[in-house]
């Protein structure tokens, strides 16, 4: 018989924690056909001899929404073994849209493109992965109301009509329906995201519609509380947020796990997410959003850079702001507010060389060593680089054991990359091949065939991708083949292709030999081959 492809002499680790076993996997039609001694010929034989052969991973929470559009790539997560990314997050999808309404609704998502709900068919075209689109809330109700979705409650005939459009949404293959209480996301004119407007009696109605049609999942980020009522109310999955482990609280992640292991086994289908990497977040004075929470950093931060700058250095202004950022404890209740760990805040990469000997320091040590307030020493040393100087928080998921007991934990699931979002200063896309070197191969804390469970059988489950995440006859050939011995992440750099030339945070990979996209190599040895073989990844219930 002859085959599109068969992987020859791999270690098979299928996805479904079994224990791995040697073989071959061949692949016809875009469909993997036979597993074993496969005897016959095949147009493209890859040797696997010494490498793993597992399921293409499922980045399940992520923000390509717009980035698709010019980049059907969506890097950089295909460097990390990534074959399928759901995206349409925290309600800040787009579409459906009116046309006049894209500009808004870009920037809420700090991008440049829109989609309307009707192209998703056209994604189908030229996508180098698959896309699954989940059916924002903020871009339903702006759809809907317009210009009122961002200053009132709606009414009941709003209600219905956008619980008519996401009903059409889930039977048309979005894989479900996402929400979010988040006073931090906002667009350029500081106006809230429009789900943030929203009673909690429109969110249950319009959430309630995946119960009424049967599919799809509901996500949910921000306010817990809700989260946790949507999720007893629901018979979906409810993904409601992550759990992290913070510097600033050091046992909220145990009461967050605790709470996750009690809503499951109670019956509810409610999952956090775990990031397995450290939280490294870089950012400068250009791009920083994790002062946002509080009042007067978040005027100054929308303003235009010269204007931002001149504020930085009037007295008054820096007053209040190290007021805030300072003086004023943080408060973890509220959601994201600054930590004010001002030793947990780097210098990265100072701009000017003579500033080179900052480098790895913290602010709070810069500031004993030149004798000054540490918000001075900030704000100075930001605006003598013109604002270019490189910062690092250290603030989450550094401690060991915490981690530990969050990435084994069966209550969790593994991921919310943010792939496509916070592109100037996070590279969480490459929690894969982070999760399968440092814990898996350095520490040891679990199995190589758990994390690859972990990584493509759990979310596919989930999501309901039912001819995916494992390596079985039938299922789609979506492979990644790579050395256990070498597979990680590589020190991110810098890449300046963002629509006009923008900068961006870049982090490739090493030890993944072969990326395989519905039977394609899209990836070898970490180049493009020029194929574009990803589809719209659609619930198990649609045909595809």
């Amino acid at each position: 018989m002859a085959y599109d492809m068969i992987i020859k002499n791999g270690k098979v680790i299928d996805g479904s924690g079994l224990p791995g076993f040697h073989g071959d996997v061949a692949v016809s039609g875009g469909r993997i056909v036979e597993i074993g001694k496969v005897n016959g010929e095949a147009r493209q034989v890859l040797n696997a001899d010494g490498l793993v052969v597992a399921p293409g991973i499922i980045d399940n929470h992520t923000h390509y929404d717009a980035q698709v559009t010019w980049d059907p790539l969506c890097t950089y997560s295909c460097y990390h073994g990534i074959t399928t990314v759901v995206m349409g997050n925290c309600s800040l999808a787009m579409a459906p849209a009116h046309r006049e309404d894209r500009e808004m609704l870009a920037g809420v998502l700090s991008h440049v493109e829109a989609i309307p709900l009707e192209a998703i068919q056209a994604l189908d075209q030229r996508l180098g992965i698959n896309v699954a689109a989940l059916i924002g809330h903020s871009a339903v109700r702006r759809y809907v109301m317009g210009e009122d979705s961002q200053e009132r409650h709606a009414i009941d005939d709003e209600v219905a009509a956008m619980k008519t459009i996401v009903c059409e949404g889930l039977e048309a293959g979005a894989v479900g329906i996402s929400f979010e209480r988040n006073l931090r996301h906002f667009d350029w004119n500081g106006r809230l995201a429009p789900t943030n407007l929203a009673s909690e009696e429109e969110i249950f109605a319009v959430a309630a519609v995946a119960d009424e049609v049967g599919r799809g999942v509901i996500q949910f980020g921000g306010d817990r509380s809700i989260s946790t009522k949507l999720a007893k109310a629901s018979r979906r999955p409810v993904f409601y947020g992550n759990i992290t482990q913070q510097a600033v609280a050091p046992d909220k992640w145990r009461k967050q796990l605790t709470e996750a292991e009690n809503m499951m086994r109670q019956g509810h289908r409610a999952y956090q997410f775990v990031m397995p990497r450290p939280g490294d977040l870089r950012y400068t004075l250009k791009t920083a959003q994790h002062f946002d929470a509080m009042a007067t950093w978040k005027t100054v931060m929308l303003l235009p850079l010269e204007q931002r700058k001149e504020l930085f250095r009037d007295p008054e202004t820096r007053a209040k702001l190290h007021f805030e950022a300072v003086e004023t404890p943080n408060n973890p209740s509220h959601a994201g507010d600054f930590t004010r760990r001002w030793d947990l805040q780097f210098v990265f990469r100072p701009a000017l060389p003579k500033n080179q000997h900052l480098k790895g320091k913290s602010m709070a040590e810069i500031a004993r060593e030149q004798n000054k307030d540490v918000l001075d020493a900030f704000l100075d040393l930001a605006l003598e680089e013109n604002l270019e100087t490189e910062f690092e928080r250290r603030e989450v998921n550094s401690d060991e054991a915490a981690m530990t007991a969050l990435l084994t934990s069966p209550y969790t699931v593994i991921g919310q990359s943010d792939g496509g979002a916070h592109v100037v200063f996070r590279t969480d896309y490459s929690y894969s091949t982070y999760l399968l070197s440092h814990w898996v191969r350095e520490k040891e804390i679990m199995s190589l065939e758990d994390a690859i469970r972990k990584l493509t059988f759990v979310p596919a489950s989930l999501f309901g991708f039912s001819d995916r995440g494992l390596v079985r006859p039938g299922m789609a050939a979506d492979l990644m083949v790579f050395d256990p011995a070498t597979i990680s992440p590589l020190e991110p750099g810098e890449a300046h292709d963002l629509p006009g030339g923008a900068k961006r945070r870049k982090q490739l990979a090493q030890g993944i030999e072969w990326t395989v996209v519905n039977g394609q190599v899209l990836m070898e040895r970490g180049k493009h081959t020029g194929a574009y073989p990803g589809k719209v990844a659609r619930s198990s219930i649609v045909a595809q």
